[in-house]
């Protein structure tokens, strides 16, 4: 037996056309859409975090979709894996304000004029997830009417369930007490807590033989995502704080007063109210 040592195999760097890599990641593609429209260097660093963002939205749309579709189907442990891992992509995603959470005033408005009309709150993926969790408004359809296929993507997601009718709708069927106003609700209107359904959560999380069925871990996965939400909410008032003060947002929106409102706002409302109860 030889003990002479092996070279390791060199990798293969010839290719008729582009790299395997490439053809998967598209990077060239994604490494060209930045086109910026000031001097500024700093503007470089704002178009590709929001660039991220996108992308991130995009993931964790899918994952929710994917546990959506999990609890339409009595899979909970496939809806919690979803979650988890949305919940790691929410932290990358929250992540995304470092390079813009630092922004003066001076240096925002050396390129805000590029963004004329445009604002985060026009983002139709960053709508859906807030569709997803039962935030729903058909006047944020308004802005996508130029945009056939962003608006019909869009109205599908106003008129099904959001990820948490999927939740409450589960927990009827396991039959915990439910009320049939709330199971037949308008699903494309904005979900709003019902006292019957915290006393759900609450009998669930007090209930240590019902906890065995995976309720309780799925409401702490739901738990996680809404935390995270929630700092995703506030990390973006404060670097909105930071660079522009109580100045209207772009795009017309009211800025920190808009921002400070939505920051209030509990995501699965039963499922905090519910803990006084345990």
């Amino acid at each position: 037996m030889s003990h002479e040592a092996h070279e390791p195999a060199a990798p293969h760097l010839d290719f008729r056309g582009t790299t395997p890599y490439e053809d998967y990641v598209k990077a060239d593609v994604l490494t060209h859409l930045q086109h910026t429209l000031s001097d500024d260097p700093g503007e470089m660093v704002f178009l590709v975090t929001t660039q991220v963002m996108e992308l991130w939205f995009t993931v964790v749309v899918h994952e929710w979709e994917t546990a959506a579709a999990a609890l339409r189907a009595d899979d909970v442990p496939t809806a919690i894996d979803a979650l988890k891992r949305s919940a790691r992509e929410l932290e990358a995603l929250n992540a995304s304000w470092k390079p813009l959470g630092q922004l003066t005033p001076r240096q925002f408005n050396s390129y805000r004029g590029a963004l004329g009309d445009g604002s985060g709150f026009q983002s139709a993926m960053y709508r859906r997830m807030e569709f997803l969790l039962g935030e729903k408004s058909s006047s944020m359809l308004v802005p996508h009417r130029g945009a056939p296929r962003v608006h019909a993507e869009l109205e599908k997601a106003l008129h099904e369930p959001s990820l948490y009718d999927e939740v409450v709708r589960l927990l009827a069927r396991r039959g915990y007490g439910v009320p049939e106003a709330v199971l037949t609700r308008d699903v494309s209107l904005r979900y709003e807590a019902d006292d019957a359904v915290e006393r759900v959560w609450a009998e669930i999380y007090g209930d240590g033989v019902r906890q065995d069925s995976g309720l309780a871990r799925l409401g702490e996965a739901l738990t996680d995502v809404a935390e995270l939400v929630w700092r995703w909410r506030n990390d973006h008032l404060v670097a909105t704080r930071r660079a522009m003060g109580a100045k209207a947002g772009t795009g017309g929106s009211a800025g920190v007063a808009w921002l400070e409102k939505r920051a209030r706002k509990n995501v699965f409302p039963e499922l905090w109210t519910a803990r006084s109860y345990v």
